[in-house]
């Protein structure tokens, strides 16, 4: 696989991507900076020389898994940095990782981000909210912002239940965003909130 194409998008903010021939789709990483260390969303592979960039004496937080379907790499960074798997309880099959914490609605992760879990989309999956800042949210699977798609929904013939899944995400309005970050797509860095909006009060 080719080395991951990483961007800082802000001093605390960074993502990487890279094409996964298995599941012919782009994969996006997050990591961000918060008061207790970082946090790593999703995470894909990195080079060693980002790598490196990325943990520069900074304390890992944890890194967060927003479905069954993006393990991905969280069991090789949390082995590496010793560091705590923050998931759903359908995320992994048991027996899970060693370091795996168990979140739901109402547990968050520390001080930083608030969990809000998002049913009928796929297993497992939550969203994470980040206050600072005009508010950062993090999707998995449940929206996408992918050519030739652009910023809709998951695809129904993925979703657990469709219908469910976008009441579901109407919770996310409640948290305002400026931006919106995916596990598949590009960030939208300006009027989250708005733009989300739109698309679920848009056409069924």
């Amino acid at each position: 696989m080719p080395t991951a194409e990483f961007h800082q998008l802000s001093p605390g903010i960074s993502i990487w991507q890279n094409y996964d021939s298995s599941v012919k789709a782009d994969l996006f990483s997050t990591a961000i900076q918060t008061t207790s260390g970082i946090c790593l969303i999703d995470p894909i592979p990195l080079s060693e020389l980002q790598f490196g960039q990325l943990f520069t004496s900074t304390p890992i937080l944890g890194i967060v898994v927003t479905n069954a379907n993006h393990q991905r790499s969280a069991r090789a960074y949390s082995e590496r940095l010793a560091a705590p798997i923050f998931a759903h309880a359908d995320t992994f099959p048991e027996p899970g990782p060693p370091r795996l914490i168990q979140v739901t609605n109402t547990s968050g992760i520390e001080d930083a981000f608030e969990i809000i879990e998002i049913e009928g989309a796929v297993s497992g999956e939550i969203a994470l909210y980040h206050p600072p800042n005009g508010g950062t949210l993090i999707v998995g699977d449940a929206l996408i912002n992918l050519e030739p798609y652009g910023f809709t929904f998951l695809p129904r013939k993925y979703c657990l239940n469709e219908k469910q899944m976008r009441s579901s995400l109407r919770k996310l309005l409640t948290r305002p965003a400026e931006r919106l970050l995916f596990a598949h797509g590009s960030p939208i860095l300006s009027d989250a909130t708005k733009r989300l909006e739109q698309l679920l009060n848009g056409p069924a």
